[in-house]
């Protein structure tokens, strides 16, 4: 039974619920489905699906997710990001809105979640770290502008065809300024001005609601339709049918771009607001792996229900938490709340403009640019800073699943650069104290007579070998070192070592006896020993220490002048212990 738990958390769950939970629970739950509404049709829009598709995914997901997920706040739907990726991805093989497009969408959530799934079983969900944080922010910044550039369009009431460059979007939009519709202009800005202000006096209200049915009212009342306001027209009222997805290899093949990129980034949100409501809740811990099989069987699931792929949404799951979730089952009220909307509710939107629609999507976005994250890496760290700024450019210059890759490329070349050519610092002895301390930083250091002390700061493996070796034999090299006897490598921070780094070693070792020099190792790790032992590396025991300490004290004291220095040593290391 415990098994069955862990795969289906709600069975726990329901067996301590209780009259509190509930009540704060729908009332969650509730909360969360008047900012869903909106934002579902909103979202289909972005990603080139009617809105209803919209509405769809605001249920059947969060079923399924309530039932298999760990994270008791974490509000999945659809969310812009994702919706920009579709639309960027799958718009390259059908036209948005079409038959063909609405197909291919929904297999591609039938991908996505299996894709989930794959790596919740192999335990594979690690690899989405290769997303650094100046990655994932430089890509978000720019799918703002992208989406700020979509719904042009629909804010201003301009017909505009498609480009390939954003720039064209804005260039187009400002040269036909005067072609705009004054009323839809109006309408998105007295919306988003509603919605800023709710924002910032009154979060938790739902404005995006409050400004929809407004919209549809102002619309009705004084027949904007006659004035080129264009609405969101008829919905289809009824829940989701079952019904098979379209999925073949030619279909595979066309998505896999866009499900691998939809897939990557998707997991990388759920996952970071999963963990950021598991520290401000403080009472209960998500299973990453189990997280991944939840998103992935919601999405499978779904897709058999005519939803788009849906993600964590960050305001939606803020709403949740500061509304009181206390359990799954709050997302399994909002689900139940979409499904009572689209049975009784969805002829009243009728007559909603979709300037108000551009309007939530624009106000959505703003969080999107995280301008405090640029500022603090700018401060502190130039090199991520401009990690961000390339990535952000190359998604806007080449596209969207372009950007991510090239960001995710640049991390990891920038990772291997760095180990490549890792932190090394000569060690020398702080008077009277046991501690030993790179010379550069603590001028008050002094080095051993005879010896040089090496601390390497990285595994040491195929891509730093060499490097440490050269750096090694260029200090031995040093006038200021013709007298050395001792070469002492401080083992601490080298966390392992591969074949490469132990014919290094072999090597360094050959090389300094026959130049009368001793290599003495200190401070080795368990699994470095390991490798050490394996490769007779360790056939030496008198050249292998527990701390820079016990090396200086054995070789220099114990060995030359074992009577007086060593109690001299003793005498200081009693000091500093005192």
């Amino acid at each position: 039974m415990k098994s069955v738990k862990k795969i289906i958390p709600l069975i726990e769950t329901l067996a301590n619920y209780s009259i509190k939970k509930f009540r704060s629970d729908l009332i969650a739950g509730l909360t969360v489905a008047t900012l869903l509404i909106p934002q579902g049709m909103a979202y289909a829009l972005l990603a080139g699906m009617p809105p209803i598709y919209g509405l769809y995914t605001g249920m059947v997901p969060l079923v399924i997710y309530a039932i298999f997920g760990t994270s008791r706040q974490l509000s999945i739907g659809p969310v812009a990001i994702s919706a920009l990726l579709i639309l960027s991805g799958v718009s390259a093989v059908a036209e948005p809105g079409s038959t063909q497009f609405i197909s291919l969408v929904i297999a591609a959530g039938l991908l996505i979640g299996a894709f989930k799934l794959i790596l919740s079983f192999l335990r594979l969900g690690f690899l989405v770290n290769f997303i650094s944080r100046p990655v994932l922010t430089g890509f978000t910044s720019a799918a703002a502008v992208i989406i700020l550039a979509s719904q042009l369009k629909d804010a201003l009431g301009i017909q505009m065809p498609r480009f390939e460059f954003i720039t064209e979007n804005f260039i187009y939009a400002i040269q036909h300024i005067l072609e705009s519709n004054w009323i839809t202009g109006v309408i998105c800005f007295i919306a988003i001005l509603i919605m800023l202000l709710f924002k910032r006096f009154l979060k938790n209200f739902p404005s995006g609601l409050l400004v929809a049915i407004l919209g549809a009212i102002i619309v009705y009342l004084f027949n904007l339709e006659r004035f080129d306001v264009q609405i969101i027209g008829e919905i289809p009222k009824g829940l989701p049918a079952f019904k098979l997805p379209i999925l073949n290899l030619e279909i595979i093949k066309s998505l896999l771009p866009t499900v691998l990129t939809v897939t990557t980034i998707g997991i990388v949100e759920c996952i970071s607001i999963a963990k950021v409501l598991e520290a401000k809740d403080k009472t209960y811990s998500i299973d990453p792996n189990q997280e991944l099989f939840a998103l992935g069987i919601s999405k499978i699931i779904s897709s058999f229900f005519q939803s788009i792929p849906a993600s964590g949404s960050f305001t939606r799951s803020a709403i949740n938490f500061d509304s009181g979730a206390k359990t799954t089952m709050a997302t399994m009220f909002t689900a139940l709340a979409m499904g009572l909307s689209l049975m009784f509710l969805t002829p009243m939107f009728y007559y909603l403009p979709k300037a108000v629609l551009a309007a939530i999507i624009l106000v959505a976005v703003i969080g999107l640019f995280d301008v405090k994250e640029a500022r603090n890496l700018w401060k502190t760290h130039k090199r991520d800073f401009v990690l961000m700024l390339v990535t952000f450019f190359a998604t806007l210059i080449f596209g969207i699943e372009e950007g991510v890759l090239f960001g995710v490329v640049l991390s990891i070349s920038l990772v291997l650069i760095k180990s490549s050519k890792p932190h090394l610092a000569i060690l020398g002895n702080i008077p009277n104290t046991i501690y030993y301390r790179n010379i550069n930083r603590f001028p008050e250091a002094k080095e051993e007579n005879n010896t040089i002390i090496l601390r390497f700061d990285d595994q040491l493996y195929f891509a730093n070998a060499v490097y440490l070796k050269d750096k090694i034999y260029e200090l031995i090299s040093d006038d200021k070192y013709k007298n050395l006897k001792y070469l002492l490598i401080d083992a601490s921070s080298i966390h392992d070592i591969d074949s490469t780094g132990i014919h290094m070693l072999h090597d360094l070792d050959d090389y300094l006896k026959s130049r009368n020099i001793e290599l003495h190792l200190c401070g080795v790790t368990g699994p470095a020993r390991d490798m050490l032992y394996k490769n007779s590396m360790m056939s030496e025991p008198e050249k292998h220490h527990m701390s820079v300490h016990e090396a200086v004290l054995e070789i220099h004291y114990n060995k030359d002048n074992p009577l007086t220095n060593s109690k001299s040593v003793q005498t200081n290391v009693s000091k500093s212990i005192e």
